[in-house]
């Protein structure tokens, strides 16, 4: 937006981005989302790999996912291909303030079924780290900011009772780098507290706004680091708009 224009009626406001702290001014700036329309529903389909333990074989995958942002909601859905002729499914959602994730064989067999508080604060960590894919929900009243440094800033969000952070690292440029949390990991039945970052790659323009495209997510484990899911965004819509955007 141009010095002395006037904001639409409904639009993201340079005074809403200048409210916030400089490292989300900068990137926010990066992002454009200044003129933008709030985003207040995501659809978007994504292509990738995942494993669950290192050294294992990558799985290929494809999902879809839906967010909502009043109120704060998400479902993932992916189905994996670890052979040719078997395939296996993944729900993973948070809405209310509770977060689950299903794991069906042959879309039939449970073979997981997680939730549980952890499960609602990990969910809610991840909403927040992939609101990089619809920038404008950074302006959410309902978020606490903490600067920490030149280059990096900590969202809190707290939703139904449930309170999930985590650390946005900007670059000088305006690039979110990458998002790091404390986030519960199952090992053997047990959730532990371990370093968990999301890697933002290959920046595109989506209705005007850049986001990342490519996302890698990586446990920094004191075995050494762990990197399981790395995915691509191959189509994205806002608001139900119908104009699909294919990347």
């Amino acid at each position: 937006m141009q010095h002395g224009e006037q904001a639409q009626p409904g639009l993201t406001t340079q005074a809403q981005v200048l409210d916030l702290p400089e490292v989300m001014q900068r990137y926010l700036s990066y992002a454009h989302v200044v003129g933008k329309e709030p985003m207040r529903m995501v659809r978007l389909k994504q292509q990738g790999f995942m494993r669950t333990q290192p050294g294992q074989k990558w799985m290929p995958l494809v999902a879809e996912q839906y967010f909502t942002t009043n109120p704060p909601a998400f479902l993932w859905h992916c189905t994996m291909r670890p052979f040719p002729l078997a395939w296996i499914s993944a729900t993973d959602r948070f809405v209310g303030g509770h977060g689950s994730m299903v794991i069906k064989l042959m879309s039939f067999i449970n073979v997981g079924n997680a939730h549980g508080p952890e499960m609602d604060q990990g969910e809610l960590q991840r909403y927040l780290a992939e609101m990089i894919c619809f920038p404008t929900a950074w302006l959410s009243a309902a978020i606490e900011w903490q600067a920490i440094d030149a280059s990096s800033v900590r969202a809190t969000f707290r939703d139904s009772g449930v309170t999930g952070s985590v650390v946005l690292h900007v670059n000088e440029h305006g690039q979110l780098t990458h998002v790091t949390a404390d986030r519960y990991k199952e090992e053997h039945g047990h959730y532990l507290l371990a370093p968990w970052s999301a890697q933002c790659n290959e920046y595109q323009e989506v209705e005007g706004m850049r986001i990342p495209t490519r996302i890698e997510i990586t446990w920094h484990l004191a075995s050494g680091e762990f990197t399981w899911f790395r995915v691509k965004i191959t189509e994205i819509e806002y608001n139900q708009s119908g104009k699909v955007t294919v990347l």
